[in-house]
């Protein structure tokens, strides 16, 4: 029997039925639904809806079907329409009519907002503890590679040098922001809807906000309007995953460059690669192509939602019961995406001299243009000289060091000195601003990061 029956006098069609059962999904909110049901028993105790025996006997049959759950001996029947509905019928099943004051002054609306906060706020913490995991695989690869240097790219195009380490960095800190957004989302989750009723508040004396603290919220929901129908939380979270799901396709999609024969930077190890049905000599990034193309699926469930929610009027509808799936799906694609990243990461080979190797003179022309500020020439003089120092190699066929002492003084103000421009490690070095390439800087970022996993 569904919780709503009396009214009607005929069953709900099968394939009606069937499309308006959300407990192939929502089962997942089991224990947080038992939890704000102890919780909600108590605050009817306190306002005099439940003596202390009753309150006693909900309580045990409530924590006896956490038990049921946890050990996976709980069973659904074929009328459990909801989490909600299952756990009601139950705990009829255990402790009889007792069961049936539990719901009072309280409703599905409230109470399934409760459970999917009280979900997302456990969430919140796991996602933070496997982004951290990647953030320091990371960090520990920077610390490992402070003085390799590799080809710097823009437009896909050789630019600069740098050190790996800066470029290993260069992906921790938006995933740090990825770990900011969320924390700061916690405040905006950790406020209770419960209390609410369907839309209007509760008819009994409920402490709301003992209520919200007891359930390890911040906050009772100041409109119980607003409390049963506010799934920006939920949308936010979705915004916070695609992000995240962006970084991680920045970060694959340059692992998959950089094992390409044509770059040779990196090759990873044969746990984390695939090979071919067709051609036996493959080995294949797919792990990191699987992370690429799930940043389109996040994205994807972002935007599903966010047309969900638009338009809806006023309190609860049951388009609302379109919030969980998505959560639930983006939750576990970046759970099951993160520790394999950092898995294939700690394991891959880093060719350090192949990396070096790609360095050529080229990239050393700003280089070349400093020197010529520092001779007094104003930059944007010295970036023309530059330009045409370049030219005049590649006519001949030559590399930028190539040039001779005479063909530089035929170009400008240039003396023997320089020659020193073309040493990459120096060009590095000379970049040691806060937020440079520098190792002297590089070790400097590695330290604040450092601080960052720790949550200093």
């Amino acid at each position: 029997m569904t919780l709503w029956s009396g009214r009607f006098s005929a069953k709900l069609d099968e394939r009606a039925w069937a499309l308006n059962t959300s407990l192939p999904f929502d089962q997942r909110l089991a224990l947080q639904d038992v939890r704000g049901s102890i919780a909600w028993a108590g605050a009817l105790q306190s306002a005099g809806v439940l003596t202390r025996v009753e309150h006693e006997q909900i309580v045990n049959g409530l924590n006896a079907i956490a038990k049921e759950f946890s050990e996976n001996k709980f069973a659904f029947i074929e009328s459990d329409e909801d989490i909600h509905t299952a756990v009601e019928r139950r705990l009829g099943e255990l402790i009889g009519a007792a069961a049936g004051k539990l719901h009072t002054g309280r409703s599905r609306n409230d109470q399934v907002a409760t459970d999917f906060r009280l979900w997302m706020l456990e969430a919140l913490s796991f996602l933070d503890e496997v982004i951290q995991g990647l953030q320091s695989t990371l960090l520990d690869l920077a610390e490992a590679h402070q003085t390799d240097l590799m080809p710097g790219y823009t437009h896909l195009q050789r630019a600069q040098p740098v050190t790996f380490s800066h470029w290993l960095l260069s992906h921790f800190w938006p995933l740090q922001r990825d770990r900011d957004r969320l924390n700061d989302l916690r405040d905006r989750v950790a406020i209770c809807p419960l209390g609410s009723g369907a839309l209007a508040g509760t008819a009994f004396a409920i402490d709301r906000e003992s209520l919200a603290k007891n359930l390890g919220f911040d906050s009772a929901s100041q409109n119980s309007m607003d409390s049963v129908s506010d799934r920006d939380f939920a949308a936010e979270y979705l915004f916070c995953c695609s992000l995240c799901g962006i970084h991680l396709g920045k970060l694959s999609e340059n692992i998959v460059l950089f094992t390409t024969a044509e770059f040779g930077f990196i090759e990873l190890s044969d746990a984390f690669s695939t090979g071919s049905s067709l051609m036996p000599q493959k080995k294949n990034p797919d792990m990191f192509e699987l992370a690429r193309g799930k940043s389109g699926t996040l994205i994807g469930l972002l935007t599903g939602f966010m047309s969900t929610l638009k338009g809806l009027p006023s309190t609860y509808d049951k388009d609302l019961q379109e919030d969980k799936v998505p959560v639930f799906q983006a939750t576990d694609t970046l759970l099951a995406i993160l520790p394999v990243l950092a898995d294939a990461l700690k394991t891959m080979n880093v060719h350090t001299d192949k990396m070096r190797a790609a360095i050529d003179s080229s990239m050393l022309a700003t280089d070349l243009a400093d020197y010529l500020v520092r001779k007094g020439m104003p930059f944007r003089e010295a970036h023309a000289v530059t330009g045409k120092a370049v030219r005049a190699a590649a006519e001949k066929g030559l590399g930028l060091d190539q040039l001779s002492l005479n063909e530089w003084k035929a170009l400008g103000p240039f003396e023997a000195d320089v020659k020193n421009v073309f040493d990459a490690m120096e060009s590095v070095k000379r970049r040691n601003a806060i937020g440079g390439t520098a190792p002297e800087s590089v070790k400097e970022q590695i330290r604040i990061a450092k601080s960052k996993i720790k949550g200093d």
